[in-house]
């Protein structure tokens, strides 16, 4: 895929879905319930605006947009910066793994069934908002996901449990069977898709290369991936897909147009700036705990209709555009470890060295658990009662500190052998 100019690769990709598309004229949309805001036409993860397939697309043309309107081409964009907003919504809870326990990803639930299941997402808490089915029917389809996190690494871990009466994955293109999943590390909100572009008279390609996937990242993961990648990055970063920024694993034993369960697991790490260059630019999301991330997904529901439209769009997000605009993301929580995996009390603690020609730091406690006292030993023949001491050293060296922790639950010392260095 990183060989194929953009230019090409939309042609082909245009090319694609007019095929598809040409037997059957678009069909109007349903009508919304009363709950759901009215799209201005109906959404389908495989349509696009036709272009012939002997003429190249022009330069001036966006980016393909598998969520584009199938009838008259989309106003011309608005600042959806200022205009968009999200309803208040309860935040969603991401479970933080031990890290003794981290998930290997080998497409197994194995490693998950630590994992309550008050962080369970189902079809349930999902609309479909193609307005097909008013409710879900597990019998034709059944969706169990759970996010997880590690305190200390960058990563956002997926189990997606998916039972399905008709698999669509035959296709080498857009029409699969998808996991459409979209992350703002910051909930900084906002545009991440050319169509949306704060800036209307901005040539469409220089917005691809400049926004597509920047601030919040859209990943088509394709359920199953058989004969192809696992998954479309629709921005201009596909790097982000790989090793180290992402890995996956499958199980699955039926063939297409067959029933039965599904298994995927993977990570990806979250970017507040994903560049379109590479990864030397890149500035990942800091993951901490109890923060607050933009995070949604959508169920693309295919069965192989012959007219290759979607069967469904199961969406987590309470607005449709959610794939191209943040602020309509969920909120989902960094849970602090669970209580059965908590130490009673747990000595830790960073420094920082404020001023290296007065060595002068800075240490900060980290403790986990009911601390009532602090004893710091800072190497140099000096201590403090503290929870966090600024310190002057008064020699250059290399020293060993040591903090010792009292509480309830016990003690707790950890020390640090040359870490704090000053001249």
């Amino acid at each position: 895929m990183n060989s194929l100019p953009i230019a090409a690769l939309a042609f082909a990709l245009a090319a694609t879905s007019a095929l598809a598309q040409t037997a059957t004229p678009p069909q109007k949309p349903a009508k919304p319930s009363a709950a759901i805001k009215t799209l201005p036409a109906q959404k389908s993860a495989s349509a696009k605006k036709s272009v012939p397939a002997q003429q190249p697309a022009p330069t001036s043309q966006a980016a393909p947009d598998p969520h584009a309107p199938t009838t008259a081409p989309a106003p011309p964009p608005q600042d959806n910066m200022v205009a968009a907003t999200a309803p208040t919504l309860p935040a969603l809870k991401v479970f933080q793994f031990p890290a003794d326990r981290i998930p290997r990803i080998d497409g197994s639930d194995d490693d998950w069934k630590m994992v309550p299941e008050s962080y369970a997402i189902t079809l349930a808490d999902m609309h479909d908002d193609e307005h097909i089915h008013a409710s879900p029917d597990p019998k034709d389809l059944d969706v169990h996901v759970k996010v997880g996190w590690v305190k200390g690494l960058n990563r956002l871990y997926f189990l997606y449990e998916a039972y399905k009466n008709y698999w669509d994955f035959a296709d080498p293109g857009l029409h699969n069977d998808t996991f459409e999943l979209v992350v703002d590390g910051d909930r900084s909100g906002g545009p991440l898709i050319p169509r949306f572009r704060n800036n209307p008279d901005q040539d469409p390609w220089d917005a691809h290369f400049s926004m597509d996937g920047v601030q919040a990242q859209n990943y088509h993961i394709f359920t199953p991936a058989e004969g192809k990648d696992w998954a479309m990055e629709w921005g201009c970063q596909p790097w982000i897909k790989q090793l180290p920024y992402a890995n996956h694993a499958q199980s699955y034993k039926f063939r297409p147009g067959q029933s039965g369960k599904y298994i995927l697991e993977f990570y990806i790490t979250p970017f507040d700036y994903a560049s379109c260059e590479g990864p030397q630019r890149a500035v990942e999301s800091l993951l901490t705990e109890n923060k607050l991330i933009g995070l949604s997904w959508a169920v693309i529901n295919y069965e192989g209709n012959p007219n290759g439209k979607n069967n469904g769009f199961w969406d987590l997000a309470p607005e449709h555009k959610m794939y191209g605009i943040s602020t309509y993301l969920r909120t989902f929580r960094l849970m602090p470890l669970e209580p059965s995996f908590r130490k009673q009390i747990d000595a830790q603690w960073s420094f920082k060295v404020l001023d290296m020609s007065r060595r002068l730091v800075a240490f900060q406690d980290e403790s986990e658990g009911k601390v009532t006292s602090w004893k710091w030993d800072f190497g140099d023949n000096t201590d403090s009662s503290d929870q966090s001491p600024i310190h002057q050293y008064k020699d250059a060296g290399k020293y060993v500190v040591v903090l010792t922790v009292t509480g309830p639950g016990g003690t707790s010392r950890l020390s640090k052998v040359w870490d704090v260095i000053v001249r």
